[in-house]
């Protein structure tokens, strides 16, 4: 028995090992990839400048619009799941019944709709505006990305409410505290860290999908100006780059997704760094 269990024991642990390893060589292949191609077309001109005339034809130019247009879409679409999200994970966690029906309801719920593909929220997107009358914009482009991180958003901050320790809450209520102020200065200043950690991913996913603007917030060579005007981003920017029949075109194409790259790398070293500052003042 116990040779059966030292071989059970070993072939898992080297499974794990395997299975990291293989994480780690395919991550480091793309990573390499994308350097490889992409720095030798990156330069400063191609950041801090529009598309000039025939850019997707080997012309001059860059992706400043399309740079801007992805903030201005994942700032306002992340802001957009904030102030609904919020509100919903502070009433399941301190208002709802624990653990009732409802509010497994709603964790159900907000599972499948973790799990659905981006697409499918951009045609649900694309059917709204057609109901609506409303033509591709940055605003389309942010009501439907925010749609589409909201549970993302809803499942991250109940996760870190959910371990919040019921004395803190209890200490509050015995002081005098509502219900709403304990939820407000007591709950979610514990839960922050969690909370701006999972705003700041909820950030790097919005900015880095392409499906569900594709039909909402369009393309244009221009930076945005107003919610009613169409806003490029980087992921379809790289996506229409690499249609080109042009090697140029393409390699610039690498070059954006090395932009891109830095982003959401600073965006995850920045969740990281919050998360740590707001750390000290949780009482554990």
């Amino acid at each position: 028995m116990n040779t059966r269990r030292k071989i059970t024991s070993t072939f898992f642990e080297t499974l794990m090992k395997l299975s990291a390893f293989l994480i780690v060589a395919v991550l480091l292949y793309i990573l390499g990839t994308i350097l490889y191609k992409g720095i030798p077309s990156l330069s400063w001109e191609m950041i801090s400048q529009k598309p000039s005339a025939g850019f997707y034809m080997g012309g001059g130019g860059g992706i400043l619009n399309a740079i801007v247009g992805s903030i201005y879409l994942a700032g306002g679409a992340s802001l957009f799941a904030l102030f609904f999200s919020l509100p919903l994970v502070i009433y399941i966690n301190n208002y709802a019944k624990k653990n009732g029906k409802f509010v497994q309801v709603i964790r159900l719920i907000m599972d499948v709709l973790y799990g659905i593909p981006s697409i499918v929220y951009g045609t649900f997107g694309f059917v709204i505006m057609l109901a609506l009358g409303w033509t591709v914009s940055l605003l389309a482009g942010i009501i439907t990305v925010g749609i589409f991180v909201f549970p993302i958003l809803v499942r991250s901050m109940d996760e870190v409410l959910r371990t919040v320790p019921p004395e803190v809450n209890q200490a509050a209520y015995s002081l005098g505290a509502t219900r709403l102020e304990t939820s407000v200065f007591v709950s979610l200043r514990q839960a922050m860290p969690g909370i701006l950690a999972g705003f700041l991913l909820s950030f790097g996913r919005a900015i880095g999908d392409a499906a569900s603007v594709l039909f909402t917030a369009g393309f244009t060579d221009n930076i945005p100006t107003s919610l009613t005007q169409p806003a490029a981003t980087l992921p379809l920017s790289i996506f229409f780059q690499l249609g080109s029949p042009f090697e140029e075109v393409r390699n610039r194409a690498y070059a954006a997704a090395v932009v891109l790259t830095v982003i959401i790398l600073i965006i995850s070293i920045l969740s990281r760094l919050v998360m740590k500052h707001f750390s000290k003042y949780i009482i554990k």
